[in-house]
């Protein structure tokens, strides 16, 4: 039977909307370059890659707006947030997975279903008779992105980062202690406290440091959240120790004292045998990285199992192309997820993705589309990408929520009303639409 919805690519959202478009009957041929060919920033064959170091998030469904979009994503029978909430590890409030089980567990997902064609071979081109999802992600392929450039009026253009990892068996625990700020959590953290000395080193020895040279990148704009360490640390000499390295908090079982500054791990995965060094996204070539985060104490001899790499990451101007149904406007076949429409986050991107695919099977079944309004984190993202001016990726948050009648002066409170009111919408929208 020939198919009837096209997807290209499956990361996080053209995977979620293929799954979402199969378990509803509706035939897909699923492209993907992998296990093929890879992007400079992907390191296996499997779909569903976690490329940067960062997790999932928070999962705090009453405290944290992507905790929110996660749980109305879980509402909604998403089957990327159901994978990486059965692989995921320790991580205090965060959604943080091992990244290996989790796309093993969405490829398999894609592999089984029925519905699902995989075709591993490279899209250059849009048929705009036929229903299409474009989730060609941050890093799609020249060919591909000059036909999405001239459908679009353009792109834009932004630098992604990711974190280095080491391994736990190198990190001297006797410079490091366990724990969460302020006791919060289930003290999943490893911290690495600096003196004023070693910290005033550590960012004149980061500032001096040679970056990998940029040959395929032009426009150098950096999204505020996923910014280098090495450009934060340009800002000021107590730029980091103001923000990624505030030691606020973080109090040493051992002395019960905090440091002038302090490094945070995060594990990336189930046995914890590898960490995470949170918000150190980088361009500093290798040997610098291995050089200068060894002058962090408890790193001095640190194995570095994967070290930061800077990629280009390419965005639409959304708010000029896209409804807020993610349909490109006067192409009523043709959709765009993920990150390539500027919703930026893995979760966001999920999001993305489920909400492309239930259109598209609304329209299939001649259905009256979905407004998922915005009083849903969801609704709020396809709001902002199809109508914010000065566009820049947006991840969620409560600031482009709908207000709330009431008015709280208990921000905890203001975030819980926010919470229950997005999720009896996305309820009642899931009865309506029959899902």
């Amino acid at each position: 039977m020939k198919s009837k919805v096209k997807i290209v690519g499956a990361g996080l959202a053209g995977s979620e909307a293929a799954y979402f478009l199969a378990t509803h009957g509706v035939k897909v041929t699923l492209f993907d370059i992998k296990p093929a060919r890879t992007t400079p920033a992907h390191h296996s064959g499997k779909f569903g890659e976690l490329v940067c170091s960062n997790s999932l998030q928070s999962n705090d469904v009453y405290g944290n707006a992507c905790g929110l979009l996660k749980e109305e994503l879980r509402l909604l029978n998403s089957m990327v947030i159901a994978a990486a909430d059965e692989t995921r590890v320790a991580a205090g409030n965060a959604l943080a997975v091992d990244r290996e089980a989790f796309a093993e567990k969405i490829t398999e997902k894609l592999k089984e279903e029925k519905n699902i064609d995989i075709v591993c071979e490279e899209v250059t081109d849009i048929d705009f008779d036929e229903y299409t999802i474009v989730a060609s992600g941050p890093l799609t392929t020249p060919p591909l992105e000059e036909k999405i450039k001239s459908v679009t009026g353009g792109n834009l253009f932004f630098f992604d980062a990711a974190s280095p990892i080491v391994s736990k068996e190198s990190i001297d625990m006797d410079y490091a202690f366990f724990g969460d700020r302020y006791g919060k959590g289930n003290g999943d953290h490893i911290n690495c406290p600096m003196d004023r000395e070693t910290y005033e080193k550590f960012v004149d020895a980061l500032l001096s440091a040679e970056k990998a040279e940029q040959k395929d990148f032009e426009n150098t704009a950096v999204f505020e959240g996923c910014m280098p360490v090495e450009v934060m640390a340009a800002r000021g000499k107590d730029t980091l120790r103001f923000g990624t390295l505030k030691p606020v908090g973080l109090y040493d079982p051992r002395t019960n004292k905090r440091g002038y500054a302090c490094v945070q791990l995060r594990r990336e995965d189930e046995e914890g045998t590898m960490w995470n060094l949170i918000g150190f996204q980088t361009n500093l070539k290798w040997g610098e990285q291995k050089r200068v985060f060894s002058m962090i104490p408890a790193l001095h001899d640190a194995e570095f199992l994967r070290y930061g790499v800077m990629h280009r990451n390419t965005f639409i101007n959304s708010p000029e192309a896209l409804d807020a149904d993610f349909s490109l406007r006067g192409r009523k076949k043709t959709f765009f997820a993920g990150q390539i429409t500027g919703v930026e986050g893995y979760v966001e991107s999920v999001a993305s993705g489920l909400a492309a695919a239930i259109e598209v099977w609304l329209r299939l079944k001649e259905k009256p589309p979905v407004n998922f309004t915005r009083q849903t984190v969801l609704g709020a993202l396809a709001d902002y990408i199809s109508r914010a001016k000065d566009f820049q990726p947006m991840n969620a948050n409560y600031g482009i929520l709908e207000m709330l009648n009431a008015v709280y002066k208990d921000k905890s409170l203001k975030k819980k009303a926010y919470a229950e009111r997005s999720l009896a919408m996305i309820a009642k929208i899931k009865e309506n639409i029959g899902i």
